[in-house]
């Protein structure tokens, strides 16, 4: 009776905390069927099995967080069939075999060429006998929210493509089975709250709220990035009238992929950094290494919080390929379908702040890197203008940096770029 281990699932990950399981003790597997959901420093991800065989226990109940290396799952192998039958699945600290060519190009096609997020729409298998239909769900959330609910998602009616079950319809299956509990509820006693696996406990005298996966994650990144790197920021206000008007022309039409306003300032950022390239660089012992290539990250907040996601060789997309990956990944960020891998190895990172109604603010480096941008809200604010006062697109410009890797001139220098872009976005051509 072998035991799966928890794998490491990517970066390094030292543990993980299981959201549900789609397995039971006594149901048989297949090699690659996804055993359970977990939630890493990094994401909530699927977890396939290597092998074949039966159930014979899980190891941890949902909720309970698990190190690397630990047990799993323990199954009873299969017959000898299975177990020859190779793993698509590329699990780190077990000797599962590559993806077929196929599938491998399809991956790289996928990454160099990013299209708008849709959701999966597989045809539904047939259920076996004795077992549960599929639910017609992508987002680990969605099902998170009907298990925290209490709710069966086959009961459940979705409203998106293929009857897709959307986060929406948990919220409304809840706000259903209230209206019809309501009548009991006026005549019974006050009921016990209970825990809240986002908000925390609520006691006695104020509530508690764990410091837990993602949340954990983003403390002590942001902890070690003000313990370790001497840091300083500049700032510039910038009348933006001309970026507004440029990605107006560009979105005129609305007959290929939009381009948003946070794009084009990632954009003019990375021809910025052609120029300064120590801005894209982290510091290794007593050595700046300066890569060769620009792994953007850009902020997005989400239901479990702040997360970076990265586009990985961004300064070899178009801005409308660049538009494209920032808008799949924001909404598979959204959605709790990010993978590790698309939220590491991040190089430079771009943070429009501006959404949440804010003209500046002193962001904290996303360590390991060394720098990141961020934008305000652009308002209607007076300007001068070839000496007459007039009414402007006006914002400000932020830019944190790490002093190690360069002075006030540098760093000056490029948020001056990225300012003269913004104002004047048809110079930016001269450097494509």
């Amino acid at each position: 009776m072998p035991d799966f281990l928890l794998p490491d699932l990517g970066e390094g990950l030292e543990e993980a905390e299981i959201v549900t399981w789609h397995v039971k003790a006594g149901d048989v597997v297949k090699v690659d069927q996804v055993v359970a959901e977990v939630e890493t420093a990094k994401a909530v991800v699927e977890v396939p099995i290597p092998f074949a065989g039966v159930v014979t226990e899980l190891h941890a109940a949902p909720g309970t967080t698990i190190a690397v290396g630990q047990p799993l799952i323990t199954i009873t192998t299969g017959t000898a069939a299975d177990a020859d039958e190779p793993s698509g699945s590329v699990l780190i600290g077990y000797g599962t075999t590559a993806l077929p060519g196929r599938r491998h190009a399809a991956r790289r096609a996928a990454r160099r060429v990013p299209q708008p997020a849709q959701p999966a729409s597989a045809p539904t298998p047939a259920p076996a006998p004795g077992r549960s239909r599929r639910v017609p769900v992508v987002s680990p959330l969605v099902r998170k929210m009907a298990t925290d609910a209490g709710l069966d998602l086959t009961a459940i009616t979705g409203t998106g493509p293929s009857g897709l079950v959307s986060r929406a319809d948990v919220r409304a299956a809840i706000t259903q089975r209230a209206a019809v509990q309501a009548p009991a509820a006026v005549q019974a006693p006050a009921a016990v709250q209970a825990p809240d696996a986002v908000s925390g406990l609520a006691g006695p005298g104020g509530q508690r709220i764990p410091l837990r996966g993602l949340r954990r994650a983003t403390a002590d990144k942001l902890t070690r990035s003000r313990r370790e790197i001497p840091e300083a920021t500049v700032w510039v206000d910038v009348d933006a009238t001309g970026l507004v008007e440029s990605r107006r022309a560009l979105n005129a039409g609305g007959s290929q992929q939009p381009v948003s306003l946070l794009c084009l300032v990632a954009r003019f950022a990375l021809l910025g950094l052609r120029r300064y390239p120590e801005l894209n660089a982290r510091v290794e012992h007593d050595e700046i290494f300066i890569p060769d290539h620009v792994h953007l990250g850009f902020a997005a907040q989400t239901e479990r919080g702040l997360v970076v996601p990265v586009v990985h060789d961004a300064h070899q997309l178009t801005t409308r390929e660049l538009s494209a990956a920032i808008a799949v990944r924001t909404a598979a960020a959204r959605d709790g379908r990010l993978a590790p891998s698309d939220l590491a190895g991040g190089t430079f990172t771009v943070n429009n702040y501006g959404v949440f109604g804010v003209d500046g603010s002193a962001a904290i480096i996303n360590h390991p890197e060394v720098a990141i941008l961020g934008l305000g809200r652009i308002l209607d604010r007076p300007w001068v203008v070839d000496g007459q006062v007039t009414a402007r697109k006006v914002c400000e410009l932020t830019l944190a940096f790490d002093h190690r890797v360069c002075d006030g001139g540098t760093a000056g220098g490029f948020l001056r770029y990225i300012a003269d872009c913004i104002e004047a976005p048809v110079c930016a051509l001269g450097d494509l």
